[in-house]
């Protein structure tokens, strides 16, 4: 597909969307939607995404693609209508932010700038590493430039409260981390997680529900900071767990349909001896999770 056909079907996409929210003739559900409203579709459209890239699914994630783009045209026709912002405006100030961002590659703050034979040189293999430390450094030196310029007084302030909870946790240990309040080893941060496992346990014996949910909540945090040391993402590892947890539940589950058994019934012994069985089936089918 050619540069003008993918702006021709742009221009279709935004014209359509037009036409949904057209106040006479548009679509009755569309006409009635607000930010507030499609903001949890938007979070559905991006985990579908994820989904999708997890399963290795390529249609279906093409499809999702569409799906989330949708969400980003809904808005920006809401936006134009207020007189608000464009969807071209959003491309624009997301391209000037890419290119303010990218020094390395746009040298002169340009599109049309590009690094010379000589520069080119310091990301070879052997000095990658160098180079892309120095890359992360600039990165968040202007991410910064970019927070102050907004008139932020924290490094935190950006820090969506929406997000998913263990991705704020990420989100908020890496940006105290950039600018050095972070563990300086991960002994150490072992040695954290053990204390707020104790401090659990206590709370546990107390019986405050107040404190338990507390000391649980710093020892969830704990652990997202290890996750990060261990250069894990937190969301990610949890996201296979949990789908490691329904391909054994499910064969569990479908065993003991087929032979006619209740799983309430059964007690723990024979719920682990079947759980063990389904681990080591999965396993013998290639299924590592």
């Amino acid at each position: 597909m050619t540069d003008s056909s993918n702006h021709s079907a742009l221009n279709e996409l935004l014209t359509l969307m037009a036409r949904l929210r057209e106040p006479i003739y548009g679509c009755p559900w569309d006409q009635v939607q607000t930010y507030q409203s499609i903001a949890s579709s938007t979070l559905e459209e991006a985990y579908e995404v994820v989904d999708a890239i997890e399963q290795g699914d390529k249609l279906q994630l093409k499809e999702e693609l569409g799906d989330l783009l949708f969400q980003v045209v809904f808005y920006s026709q809401l936006a134009k209508e207020e007189q608000a912002f464009t969807f071209d405006e959003i491309v624009t100030d997301l391209s000037a932010k890419l290119i303010r961002r990218h020094p390395h590659v746009f040298p002169d703050g340009t599109l049309a700038s590009r690094v010379s034979a000589s520069d080119s040189r310091s990301v070879l293999p052997a000095e990658h590493q160098a180079a892309e430390r120095t890359i992360k450094q600039e990165w968040e030196k202007t991410k910064q430039r970019e927070r102050d310029a907004k008139g932020y007084t924290s490094v935190l302030d950006d820090v969506p409260l929406a997000l998913a909870s263990v991705v704020r946790a990420t989100k908020l240990q890496k940006r105290a981390a950039s600018v050095g309040f972070d563990w300086s080893t991960i002994e150490s941060v072992y040695d954290e997680l053990m204390e707020e496992v104790n401090e659990l346990k206590v709370a546990t014996q107390s019986g405050d529900t107040a404190a338990i949910q507390d000391e649980l909540g710093d020892v969830i945090f704990t652990v997202v900071n290890l996750a990060r040391h261990l250069k894990v993402d937190a969301e990610t590892a949890c996201r296979q767990s949990s789908r490691k947890f329904e391909d054994r539940f499910r064969l569990v589950e479908s065993q003991a349909q087929a032979e006619c058994i209740d799983l309430a019934l059964l007690d723990e012994v024979e719920l682990d001896r079947r759980w063990q069985m389904a681990k080591v089936q999965l396993l013998a089918k290639g299924n590592k999770r």
